[in-house]
């Protein structure tokens, strides 16, 4: 592939510095720009210094700065905090960004003639009455709860793409991401995986929500990376496609999985602590990723 000009928002966050590390080590110029509202710039630490990468802080609530320069070839929005604890703390904020921060890089992407891809999530499927879920399930999402500054925010996202690419042309994909795990998550953010990890190496009860019956799908994130870099290069392919690992846990076996994983350093952590699901909170959640494994060659 010819080395590419290529522009991520929110790539000093967890997934989009494993994306920005990716793209500069196969030749592309990289322009990340993030307002660390959750992102880190020990994430990219190693990138700034390099002269294929440059990074300019920049909310993407507001239009995208002239200081960007040159026309991108690609566009790839990641631009929103994604951990519950994170995206509630000011929830209108986070819609804000889901909607104009989309809208702002269609544009980009319009007049720029770049293909974009947009990060959203399994969220939209809200609480599933179908399992696993395929791309054609609608969801059941409450416009209402506390969570639906994200949920609704990236179904609005999702909404704002579909548009520009049937009636501005604008050749745009759709990722949805589930579950995501590995280096560079903030071990503060409320996340399971991180929250189990953290609780199992310091010797602590491990929080769980709910019964633990409930269930989620776990990828590492260099896996997803690969997914949407072949989403985003496919010729044709424009989703929305899941992306993800479909190999379901409970809270209960991921709690085992953590104290088995935190090895001796756990081994004073012999309880769960047991605590009401927060409102919304999906029982289930697994990709059906037939399209993904026939479109992308995903594994």
């Amino acid at each position: 592939m010819a080395s590419l000009r290529c522009l991520i928002t929110g790539g000093a966050g967890f997934v989009g510095s494993h994306l920005s590390e990716r793209l500069v080590r196969e030749g592309h110029d990289v322009v990340v720009v993030d307002n660390f509202l959750t992102g880190r710039r020990q994430n990219i630490a190693e990138l700034i210094a390099g002269p294929r990468f440059l990074l300019i802080e920049h909310d993407v609530i507001a239009p995208l700065p002239e200081s960007l320069g040159a026309r991108f070839d690609r566009i790839y929005l990641l631009a929103c905090p994604a951990s519950p604890p994170r995206y509630q703390a000011d929830p209108v904020y986070t819609t804000k960004i889901s909607f104009l921060g989309t809208l702002y890089g269609l544009e980009r992407a319009q007049r720029d003639d770049a293909r974009l891809l947009l990060a959203s999530t399994s969220e939209i499927y809200g609480e599933p009455e179908v399992h696993p879920q395929p791309e054609s399930y609608r969801g059941s999402v409450s416009t209402l709860g506390p969570r639906a500054c994200y949920d609704e925010g990236k179904r609005v996202a999702e909404t704002l793409v579909s548009d520009f690419r049937r009636g501005r042309g604008v050749d745009a994909r759709i990722a949805r991401i589930f579950n995501t795990y590995g280096p560079r998550m903030d071990p503060e953010d409320g996340r399971v995986v991180s929250n189990f990890l953290v609780q199992a190496l310091r010797g602590e009860d491990l929080t769980i929500y709910g019964d633990g019956t409930q269930s989620r799908s776990f990828c590492f994130v260099t896996d997803l990376v690969d997914g949407l870099v072949r989403l985003m290069e496919h010729e044709s392919e424009a989703g929305p496609v899941n992306l993800g690992n479909d190999e379901e846990h409970s809270m209960l076996s991921l709690a085992e999985l953590a104290r088995e994983a935190a090895g001796t350093h756990g081994v004073h952590t012999k309880r769960s602590s047991f605590h009401p699901r927060p409102i919304d909170d999906p029982t289930q959640r697994r990709p059906d990723l037939s399209l993904a494994r026939a479109r992308l060659g995903y594994a």
